[in-house]
């Protein structure tokens, strides 16, 4: 992509207002809690949920393809307690992300963020060697879900993250 410009955006802690646009973020609450609009507001009910632990490697913190889900609501979380990076740009009828509205979040480890359906995703991003993280989608969402747009191709862009 050597002839692709560079946009930068700059990962902000990403806090329950900040991320409000492209999702949730849920921290830990009291065991016996009972259930509110503070707990992830799940839509999995267009086929099999699927909760695993994927393993990811480092791949540095350029991209220039976003996903997106339409038909679910995705959740991730690392393990172990590790910070990570995710880009997002809030969901649209558009074919493809707006890229003046991307944004880019630093994910603490004591907490998960779930995905609006619909909502352009880069990451997770790391600087570790690897890490695990879990995930939360339905059986088919990679196969059927799995909406791609390359910001390269179609625009010559590519986005770096910046910590």
């Amino acid at each position: 992509m050597s002839s692709s410009t560079i946009v930068k955006r700059v990962a902000q802690p990403i806090t329950p207002d900040t991320f409000r646009p492209y999702g949730q973020v849920i921290f830990a609450s009291a065991d016996g809690k009972p259930y509110d609009a503070d707990d992830a507001q799940l839509c999995l009910d267009q086929g099999t949920p699927r909760f695993y632990i994927m393993r990811l490697h480092h791949r540095g913190r350029k991209f220039s393809r976003m996903t997106r889900h339409q038909r679910c609501t995705q959740c991730l979380g690392s393990l172990a307690g590790q910070e990570w990076l995710i880009a997002v740009a809030p969901p649209g009828q558009s074919n493809q992300p707006v890229i003046d509205d991307i944004a880019a979040f630093r994910v603490p480890g004591n907490c998960f963020i779930k995905l609006e359906q619909g909502t352009w995703h880069a990451g997770p991003y790391f600087e570790q060697e690897a890490i695990e993280f879990y995930n939360l989608e339905l059986s088919d969402t990679n196969i059927t879900d799995h909406d791609t747009y390359d910001l390269g191709a179609g625009e010559g862009i590519e986005v770096e993250i910046v910590v």
